[in-house]
């Protein structure tokens, strides 16, 4: 257990317990009074004993959290509060009411993930059956889901009676928001904005993020602080030429894509492209049952999206159509693996590091009419970072590959704020907030944008170190 002088005060205080200087396992734990908040509570992906000791054991105990407050679903936000209710936590989840019908099935496939981990690590108690890890993580999704309380965007909520929460549209994902905290003590307004993960400007498919709330005290993620993203323009001409070629060549372009965002926004672009002539006709598979799931969501929420774009390019049904094809059995995943014919197959494992895209990278690796896509942040020492690097090689699965496919590299489809969109969204803000903390990026990214909020007027920014406490 874990005690900060700063929770006896009146005044609010943040410690920053993860995705501290890493773009992992979020979650700030924020203390005023005798309330505990948690924003965000996902999982931490990393060498596996450094994951299982992080993810199973809590720097507090989850009994004395009075409530979550949910950014969005994506599984480095969301994924440890099934842990959460495991051990104790029996409060509400504030989310988006899209964010909470994610979560049904981004959680129940983390469970089904996280049954075969245990497994395979051979982490089961003697005699224990495979299927009954797997029933306990879903049973623990399951009750993850009945503590969500579904809260509409710019709907101000009382947590309790001196704090108040308010959701923002973040244009991430489907149902990202940006959390905006009020707590009140004896007349005295403190407040905190959290940005969750933050979007972007001029990549139409979801709507722009909100206005970011001032705040006494600002969280903002930093994963791209320092870079800047392709142009919508240059990233479509890139991806033309690579699409063109390989089916020139007879050849496959494989994309591996996150199942909730990436995918989505992947297959609803290359489907405009090839609508426009831009692109040849070929067929597109999305080989992930989680995304064909997501994407029905995603259809439930046509709010949420950016109707202008779709409306203007004659494209209403956005993630469908006779060239779009969802695979959902290993069966029918493992034929597409071993087909010849030109398509375009976007399959779920963003980092290449698991999901259905280790298959397809078997069965092309060392096919050069092929092409490798990747349109998803690699982490370092990631097989996707890996197969960036100019080797003939690469080493996955025990064994060498050789890489003779095209590899290509497109971050403009990126979810995620750049340094020129954080210059913008926050540049204005300058004054109007009192400290700026950035979370979610590795140490190089979260000082490079410190630098640039600095250089348009945020005096008091820094990069926290991971369970650093910071008091209002």
């Amino acid at each position: 257990m874990v005690t900060h002088a700063a929770a006896n005060s009146f005044r609010p205080s943040v410690t920053f317990w993860g995705a501290a200087q890493t773009v992992t396992g979020s979650m700030h734990l924020v203390e005023f009074g005798k309330h505990k908040l948690l924003l965000d509570c996902g999982l931490f992906r990393g060498p596996r004993n450094e994951a299982k000791l992080r993810n199973s054991r809590f720097p507090f105990h989850p009994d004395a959290i009075d409530a979550v407050i949910l950014s969005h679903a994506h599984v480095d936000h969301c994924g440890n509060l099934p842990n959460l209710v495991r051990q104790g936590f029996r409060g509400p989840i504030y989310c988006s009411p899209a964010t909470r019908d994610l979560l049904e099935v981004i959680l129940t496939d983390s469970a089904r993930i996280q049954a075969d981990e245990a497994h395979q690590a051979r982490t089961l108690h003697a005699g224990a059956a495979e299927n009954d890890v797997y029933d306990t993580f879903r049973y623990d999704a399951a009750q993850t889901i009945r503590q969500c309380v579904a809260v509409a965007y710019d709907h101000p909520t009382a947590v309790s009676d001196d704090i108040q929460v308010r959701l923002v549209d973040a244009g991430h994902i489907l149902g990202s928001a940006m959390v905006h905290l009020t707590m009140t003590k004896a007349g005295n307004d403190y407040t905190i904005t959290f940005t969750g993960d933050l979007g972007r400007r001029g990549l139409p498919f979801l709507r722009n993020p909100a206005p970011v709330p001032p705040a006494d005290l600002l969280l903002c993620e930093s994963t791209y602080g320092g870079r800047t993203h392709q142009t919508l323009e240059e990233l479509s001409g890139l991806f033309r030429k690579t699409a063109n070629e390989t089916h020139a060549r007879g050849g496959k372009v494989l994309i591996p894509a996150f199942s909730l965002g990436r995918t989505q926004v992947v297959v609803h672009y290359v489907r405009r492209w090839m609508a426009a002539g831009l692109l040849p006709s070929m067929p597109i598979y999305v080989d992930s049952p989680l995304a064909d799931d997501i994407a029905q969501i995603y259809r439930d929420y046509p709010e949420s999206l950016d109707r202008g774009s779709f409306e203007e390019h004659g494209d209403p049904d956005f993630l469908d159509g006779p060239v779009i094809h969802y695979i959902r059995t290993p069966a029918q995943s493992q034929q597409l693996a071993m087909e010849r014919d030109p398509c375009i197959v976007v399959a779920s494992g963003g980092m290449c590091d698991g999901g259905r895209i280790i298959r397809h990278l078997k069965q092309n690796l060392d096919d050069p009419r092929c092409s490798l896509v990747l349109v998803s942040y690699q982490a370092a020492h990631s097989l996707g970072r890996q197969l960036l690097d100019m080797t003939p090689t690469v080493r996955f699965h025990g064994r060498n590959w050789n890489k003779w496919l095209e590899v290509v590299e497109l971050n403009g489809l990126s979810g995620h704020a750049d340094q020129d969109d954080f210059l913008a969204f926050l540049g204005p803000l300058a004054g109007k907030i009192g400290r700026v903390r950035l979370v979610h990026g590795d140490l190089a990214a979260g000082e490079a944008l410190a630098k640039g909020l600095r250089a348009v007027g945020h005096s008091d920014v820094s990069v926290p170190l991971p369970g650093e406490t910071i008091t209002l």
